[in-house]
């Protein structure tokens, strides 16, 4: 039977840092730190290597994106490490910040999922096994952004390729779109084809392009409304 995946957390808030251990400890992971600054985290990671880490993009000294720091210090330090960070803001310019440098073995949550933790607990196996995965909701911002950017490359997808989209940068495998939709996996996997084809996404191994495919589009906004 394999060992449950070893977990390291970093929130300054007390009763949210106890809330993510709860909802980890509850899904058969093991925490094996729970801290409050980013300083601690990369002591944690240096010192146990865990499998994953889950950390609040705001923590001390700044209250800015220490979150996002740590998160792509640890990603080029321990590429084996994944990374799942939570926050507030439902902005695709804070979740553009996280995957500037790529996409694989990254998650952006917003803070409210670990009220769910099912939705945390899939996150970070995704991030484990090389993964991304960007809140659904987060995802929905990006898509009506777009569609009033005349502008935006997402104006030659069709509706349903919309529909897609947003299904897969929220981290749904190809067979939970099927069923949410009501269609195949073989069309599922046309209409990803189309959409990679539109937005002109190379096939390339290191790029997770069910992700990119998201943040691609907004790297024009993110360079508007810099953090």
């Amino acid at each position: 039977m394999p060992e449950p995946l070893r977990i390291a957390i970093a929130e300054d808030h007390y009763l949210v840092r106890e809330g993510v251990r709860h909802a980890v400890e509850n899904g058969g992971l093991t925490v094996i730190a729970a801290v409050s600054t980013a300083v601690e985290l990369a002591q944690v990671v240096e010192r146990e290597r865990p499998d994953a880490v889950v950390t609040d993009i705001r923590m001390p000294p700044h209250h800015r994106t220490e979150g996002v720091d740590a998160a792509l210090a640890i990603r080029a330090a321990h590429p084996e490490i994944g990374v799942v960070v939570l926050s507030q803001h439902n902005d695709p310019a804070y979740a553009m910040s996280l995957f500037r440098e790529g996409t694989r073995g990254l998650a952006y949550l917003l803070k409210e999922r670990v009220g769910r933790p099912a939705q945390l607990l899939a996150a970070i196996r995704e991030v484990v096994d090389g993964g991304s995965v960007v809140d659904a909701d987060v995802v929905a911002t990006m898509v009506a952004h777009s569609r009033r950017n005349a502008d935006s490359p997402l104006l030659a997808l069709t509706d349903r390729e919309h529909e897609v989209l947003a299904l897969v940068a929220g981290g749904a495998s190809n067979r939970a779109i099927a069923e949410r939709l009501h269609l195949s996996q073989s069309s599922i996997e046309k209409y990803l084809g189309s959409i990679f084809t539109k937005l002109g996404l190379a096939d390339e191994p290191d790029v997770h392009r069910r992700v990119a495919a998201v943040l691609a589009f907004f790297d024009d906004q993110r360079r508007a409304r810099p953090i």
